[in-house]
């Protein structure tokens, strides 16, 4: 089975920026430790122009579903969630997930 990637976007609101900075910050670490993410850190952004967060990292087969059964993984979220608000018709946070595509394959030799 083929690992997943969630690229994660975060509309943090203006005044609970640092709050959500220091949530975010241990959000792969916990994954991790609790071993439902792949070892390559998460790569997480910044928008220029307000506070709305990608965070992007690869879930390791199953990780996905223990992560939402975790009570240390939901705690994580819930002290996440108070710190986001939906903006111009989005919701506060939204997880799509990717498989990886090999598009070389596609290509005449």
């Amino acid at each position: 089975m083929a690992k997943e990637t969630v690229i994660c976007t975060y509309r943090v609101r203006a005044a609970d920026e640092d709050r959500f900075r220091e949530v975010l910050g241990g959000h792969w670490a916990t994954l991790r430790g609790l071993g439902f993410v792949t070892e390559e850190r998460a790569t997480v952004f910044r928008s220029v122009d307000e506070p709305t967060y990608v965070e992007i990292f690869t879930w390791v087969d199953g990780g996905f579903a223990r992560a939402h059964e975790h009570p240390d993984v939901l705690t994580l979220w819930e002290r996440m969630d108070p710190l986001l608000e939906e903006r111009d018709g989005q919701p506060k946070w939204d997880f799509p997930h990717y498989l990886p595509q090999d598009l070389a394959q596609d290509l005449p030799a």
